[in-house]
């Protein structure tokens, strides 16, 4: 099964980088918060990037595996 392929810019325009109310949040997301704006957090995408696509290589070797 060949992985999904995706970009910074795809996320971006996609809008994935809003997270959460400021107020509703996990403490240990901390590192993975770039700001906030409008009481809104805002994900970093320079480290989702490369984890989403480490997880999309560990489902996909799983799912191999049967």
């Amino acid at each position: 099964m060949a992985l999904p392929d995706f970009s910074m810019r795809q996320l971006l325009e996609a809008g994935i980088h809003f997270g959460h109310q400021t107020h509703r949040w996990n403490p240990k997301m901390a590192p993975y918060i770039y700001g906030a704006r409008n009481n809104i957090h805002i994900i970093d995408l320079s480290q989702t990037v490369p984890l989403l696509h480490q997880a999309l290589k560990q489902v996909s070797d799983t799912v191999a595996k049967g």
